[in-house]
Protein backbone atom coordinates (compact mmCIF):
# COMPACT_ATOMS: atom_id res chain seq x y z
CA UNK A 1 0.00 0.00 0.00
CA UNK A 2 2.68 2.44 0.97
CA UNK A 3 4.69 1.23 -1.97
CA UNK A 4 1.96 2.42 -4.31
CA UNK A 5 2.32 5.90 -2.82
CA UNK A 6 6.06 5.86 -3.42
CA UNK A 7 5.55 4.91 -7.06
CA UNK A 8 2.94 7.63 -7.62
CA UNK A 9 5.16 10.19 -5.93
CA UNK A 10 8.21 9.27 -7.97
CA UNK A 11 6.25 9.69 -11.22
CA UNK A 12 4.35 12.80 -10.19
CA UNK A 13 4.85 15.38 -12.93
CA UNK A 14 4.66 18.18 -10.38
CA UNK A 15 7.66 16.98 -8.40
CA UNK A 16 10.57 19.40 -8.96
CA UNK A 17 13.46 18.06 -11.06
CA UNK A 18 17.19 18.41 -10.23
CA UNK A 19 16.35 19.79 -6.79
CA UNK A 20 17.08 16.92 -4.41
CA UNK A 21 16.51 18.79 -1.17
CA UNK A 22 13.25 20.31 -2.31
CA UNK A 23 11.99 16.94 -3.61
CA UNK A 24 12.83 15.27 -0.31
CA UNK A 25 10.98 17.97 1.64
CA UNK A 26 7.94 17.61 -0.61
CA UNK A 27 7.87 13.82 -0.18
CA UNK A 28 8.08 14.06 3.60
CA UNK A 29 5.36 16.71 3.63
CA UNK A 30 2.94 14.76 1.48
CA UNK A 31 3.53 11.23 2.76
CA UNK A 32 1.01 11.12 5.62
CA UNK A 33 -1.68 13.00 3.73
CA UNK A 34 -1.71 10.69 0.72
CA UNK A 35 -1.03 7.41 2.51
CA UNK A 36 -3.71 7.99 5.18
CA UNK A 37 -6.36 8.77 2.55
CA UNK A 38 -5.33 5.74 0.50
CA UNK A 39 -5.38 3.48 3.55
CA UNK A 40 -8.80 4.69 4.72
CA UNK A 41 -10.32 4.25 1.27
CA UNK A 42 -8.93 0.72 0.84
CA UNK A 43 -9.81 -0.29 4.40
CA UNK A 44 -13.43 0.85 4.07
CA UNK A 45 -13.76 -0.68 0.60
CA UNK A 46 -12.75 -4.07 2.03
CA UNK A 47 -10.68 -5.06 -1.00
CA UNK A 48 -7.32 -3.81 -2.14
CA UNK A 49 -7.45 -1.59 -5.18
CA UNK A 50 -4.74 0.53 -6.77
CA UNK A 51 -5.93 4.09 -6.96
CA UNK A 52 -6.11 5.60 -10.43
CA UNK A 53 -4.18 8.67 -11.63
CA UNK A 54 -7.48 10.59 -11.39
CA UNK A 55 -7.81 9.55 -7.73
CA UNK A 56 -4.27 10.76 -7.01
CA UNK A 57 -4.99 14.04 -8.79
CA UNK A 58 -8.09 14.42 -6.60
CA UNK A 59 -6.00 13.93 -3.44
CA UNK A 60 -3.46 16.41 -4.80
CA UNK A 61 -6.20 19.00 -5.27
CA UNK A 62 -7.45 18.49 -1.70
CA UNK A 63 -3.93 18.90 -0.36
CA UNK A 64 -3.21 22.03 -2.39
CA UNK A 65 -6.53 23.65 -1.41
CA UNK A 66 -5.80 23.04 2.26
CA UNK A 67 -8.44 20.42 3.05
CA UNK A 68 -7.34 19.14 6.50
CA UNK A 69 -6.49 15.46 6.56
CA UNK A 70 -9.03 14.64 9.28
CA UNK A 71 -11.76 16.40 7.29
CA UNK A 72 -10.94 14.40 4.13
CA UNK A 73 -10.93 11.15 6.12
CA UNK A 74 -14.26 12.02 7.75
CA UNK A 75 -15.76 12.62 4.32
CA UNK A 76 -14.54 9.25 3.06
CA UNK A 77 -15.85 7.45 6.14
CA UNK A 78 -19.21 9.21 5.81
CA UNK A 79 -19.47 8.34 2.11
CA UNK A 80 -18.92 4.65 2.84
CA UNK A 81 -21.36 4.73 5.77
CA UNK A 82 -24.02 6.09 3.41
CA UNK A 83 -23.15 3.54 0.75
CA UNK A 84 -23.44 0.66 3.21
CA UNK A 85 -26.71 1.99 4.67
CA UNK A 86 -28.27 2.00 1.21
CA UNK A 87 -27.07 -1.61 0.70
CA UNK A 88 -25.77 -1.02 -2.81
CA UNK A 89 -24.87 -4.19 -4.68
CA UNK A 90 -22.06 -2.49 -6.57
CA UNK A 91 -18.83 -1.82 -4.73
CA UNK A 92 -17.06 1.55 -4.67
CA UNK A 93 -14.26 1.45 -7.23
CA UNK A 94 -12.88 4.98 -7.17
CA UNK A 95 -12.13 7.73 -4.68
CA UNK A 96 -14.25 10.01 -6.86
CA UNK A 97 -17.27 8.40 -5.19
CA UNK A 98 -16.26 10.20 -1.98
CA UNK A 99 -15.55 13.58 -3.59
CA UNK A 100 -18.98 15.11 -2.98
CA UNK A 101 -18.98 14.17 0.70
CA UNK A 102 -15.41 15.40 1.23
CA UNK A 103 -16.33 18.72 -0.39
CA UNK A 104 -19.42 19.01 1.81
CA UNK A 105 -17.40 18.28 4.95
CA UNK A 106 -14.77 20.81 3.91
CA UNK A 107 -17.39 23.51 3.27
CA UNK A 108 -18.86 22.93 6.72
CA UNK A 109 -15.39 22.97 8.26
CA UNK A 110 -14.62 26.32 6.62
CA UNK A 111 -17.88 27.72 7.97
CA UNK A 112 -17.00 26.53 11.48
CA UNK A 113 -13.69 28.43 11.28
CA UNK A 114 -15.34 31.78 10.59
CA UNK A 115 -14.97 34.14 13.54
CA UNK A 116 -13.26 37.25 14.81
CA UNK A 117 -12.31 38.85 18.09
CA UNK A 118 -15.02 41.48 18.23
CA UNK A 119 -17.48 41.31 21.10
CA UNK A 120 -20.40 40.08 18.98
CA UNK A 121 -18.41 37.16 17.62
CA UNK A 122 -17.03 36.28 21.04
CA UNK A 123 -20.54 36.27 22.49
CA UNK A 124 -21.69 34.04 19.63
CA UNK A 125 -18.80 31.65 20.33
CA UNK A 126 -19.77 31.50 24.01
CA UNK A 127 -23.35 30.69 23.01
CA UNK A 128 -22.06 27.94 20.72
CA UNK A 129 -20.05 26.45 23.59
CA UNK A 130 -23.14 26.42 25.82
CA UNK A 131 -25.02 24.43 23.18
CA UNK A 132 -22.40 21.66 23.15
CA UNK A 133 -23.41 18.36 24.79
CA UNK A 134 -20.16 18.45 26.80
CA UNK A 135 -18.08 21.43 27.97
CA UNK A 136 -15.28 22.14 25.51
CA UNK A 137 -12.64 21.86 28.23
CA UNK A 138 -13.96 18.44 29.29
CA UNK A 139 -13.74 17.23 25.68
CA UNK A 140 -10.19 18.56 25.34
CA UNK A 141 -9.14 16.83 28.57
CA UNK A 142 -10.64 13.58 27.30
CA UNK A 143 -8.79 13.86 24.00
CA UNK A 144 -5.55 14.82 25.73
CA UNK A 145 -5.79 11.79 28.02
CA UNK A 146 -6.49 9.46 25.10
CA UNK A 147 -3.57 10.97 23.18
CA UNK A 148 -1.22 10.37 26.12
CA UNK A 149 -2.35 6.75 26.33
CA UNK A 150 -1.81 6.16 22.62
CA UNK A 151 1.69 7.61 22.79
CA UNK A 152 2.53 5.49 25.85
CA UNK A 153 1.22 2.31 24.25
CA UNK A 154 3.20 3.00 21.08
CA UNK A 155 6.42 3.08 23.10
CA UNK A 156 5.60 -0.13 24.97
CA UNK A 157 4.13 -2.36 22.27
CA UNK A 158 6.31 -5.11 20.84
CA UNK A 159 4.24 -5.29 17.65
CA UNK A 160 5.74 -3.17 14.89
CA UNK A 161 2.48 -3.16 12.95
CA UNK A 162 0.40 -2.08 15.94
CA UNK A 163 3.02 0.49 16.93
CA UNK A 164 2.80 2.09 13.49
CA UNK A 165 -0.98 2.31 13.68
CA UNK A 166 -0.86 3.73 17.22
CA UNK A 167 1.54 6.41 15.97
CA UNK A 168 -0.74 7.27 13.03
CA UNK A 169 -3.78 7.37 15.30
CA UNK A 170 -1.98 9.67 17.74
CA UNK A 171 -1.03 12.12 14.98
CA UNK A 172 -4.59 12.22 13.66
CA UNK A 173 -6.01 12.65 17.14
CA UNK A 174 -3.58 15.48 17.86
CA UNK A 175 -4.68 17.30 14.70
CA UNK A 176 -8.34 16.78 15.57
CA UNK A 177 -7.87 17.98 19.16
CA UNK A 178 -6.06 21.15 18.03
CA UNK A 179 -8.77 21.81 15.46
CA UNK A 180 -11.55 21.40 18.02
CA UNK A 181 -9.76 23.62 20.52
CA UNK A 182 -9.33 26.50 18.08
CA UNK A 183 -12.71 26.28 16.32
CA UNK A 184 -14.97 29.32 16.95
CA UNK A 185 -17.96 27.00 16.44
CA UNK A 186 -16.96 23.45 17.43
CA UNK A 187 -19.18 20.61 16.25
CA UNK A 188 -19.35 17.68 18.69
CA UNK A 189 -21.16 15.47 16.16
CA UNK A 190 -18.45 15.84 13.55
CA UNK A 191 -15.81 15.33 16.21
CA UNK A 192 -17.49 12.04 17.15
CA UNK A 193 -17.50 10.97 13.49
CA UNK A 194 -13.76 11.64 13.24
CA UNK A 195 -13.09 9.74 16.46
CA UNK A 196 -15.14 6.80 15.14
CA UNK A 197 -12.90 6.71 12.06
CA UNK A 198 -9.76 6.49 14.21
CA UNK A 199 -11.36 3.77 16.34
CA UNK A 200 -12.06 1.75 13.18
CA UNK A 201 -8.39 2.03 12.29
CA UNK A 202 -7.35 0.89 15.77
CA UNK A 203 -9.87 -1.96 15.86
CA UNK A 204 -8.57 -3.40 12.59
CA UNK A 205 -5.00 -3.17 13.88
CA UNK A 206 -5.92 -4.92 17.13
CA UNK A 207 -7.57 -7.80 15.27
CA UNK A 208 -4.49 -8.17 13.07
CA UNK A 209 -2.04 -8.03 15.97
CA UNK A 210 -3.46 -10.87 18.06
CA UNK A 211 -2.09 -14.34 17.31
CA UNK A 212 -4.33 -17.12 16.02
CA UNK A 213 -3.96 -18.98 19.33
CA UNK A 214 -4.88 -15.91 21.38
CA UNK A 215 -7.81 -15.14 19.11
CA UNK A 216 -9.15 -18.68 19.42
CA UNK A 217 -8.90 -18.58 23.21
CA UNK A 218 -10.62 -15.20 23.45
CA UNK A 219 -13.43 -16.27 21.12
CA UNK A 220 -13.95 -19.42 23.17
CA UNK A 221 -14.20 -17.40 26.40
CA UNK A 222 -16.67 -14.95 24.88
CA UNK A 223 -18.85 -17.70 23.44
CA UNK A 224 -18.95 -19.28 26.88
CA UNK A 225 -19.91 -15.93 28.41
CA UNK A 226 -22.76 -15.41 25.92
CA UNK A 227 -24.05 -19.00 25.93
CA UNK A 228 -26.88 -18.36 28.46
CA UNK A 229 -28.21 -15.49 26.32
CA UNK A 230 -27.69 -16.76 22.78
CA UNK A 231 -31.07 -18.46 22.43
CA UNK A 232 -32.80 -15.16 23.21
CA UNK A 233 -30.75 -13.03 20.79
CA UNK A 234 -31.22 -12.49 17.08
CA UNK A 235 -28.29 -13.62 14.97
CA UNK A 236 -27.21 -10.08 14.02
CA UNK A 237 -27.49 -8.86 17.61
CA UNK A 238 -25.49 -11.84 18.88
CA UNK A 239 -22.72 -11.24 16.32
CA UNK A 240 -22.54 -7.53 17.15
CA UNK A 241 -22.37 -8.28 20.87
CA UNK A 242 -19.69 -10.89 20.25
CA UNK A 243 -17.60 -8.49 18.18
CA UNK A 244 -17.98 -5.71 20.77
CA UNK A 245 -16.83 -7.99 23.59
CA UNK A 246 -13.89 -9.27 21.55
CA UNK A 247 -12.72 -5.73 20.80
CA UNK A 248 -13.22 -4.76 24.45
CA UNK A 249 -10.92 -7.61 25.53
CA UNK A 250 -8.32 -6.65 22.93
CA UNK A 251 -8.37 -2.99 23.94
CA UNK A 252 -7.89 -3.99 27.58
CA UNK A 253 -5.11 -6.40 26.67
CA UNK A 254 -3.18 -3.83 24.63
CA UNK A 255 -4.12 -0.80 26.73
CA UNK A 256 -5.78 1.06 23.84
CA UNK A 257 -8.22 3.77 25.04
CA UNK A 258 -11.75 4.45 23.83
CA UNK A 259 -11.93 7.75 21.98
CA UNK A 260 -15.67 8.26 21.71
CA UNK A 261 -17.22 11.15 23.63
CA UNK A 262 -19.52 8.61 25.27
CA UNK A 263 -16.51 7.63 27.39
CA UNK A 264 -16.01 11.12 28.79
Amino acid sequence: MLGSFDRRLSTNSKTPKNKGQRTKFRALNYFSYFSEIEDTFIRRRGKHLWLSPIDWALMESWKERGVPLHVALRGIEHAFDSHEAKKHKRSVKTLLYCEEEVEAQYAEWLESRVGSHDQAEEAEAEDADRELPFPRQAVLEHLRGALDQLNQREKKTSSEELGEVLSRAAKLLSEIRDDYESAPKPDARKLEESLTGIERLLNDALRSSVSTKQSTELEKEIKQQLRPYRAHMEKAVYQQTFDNLLLKRLREQYGVPRLSLFYL
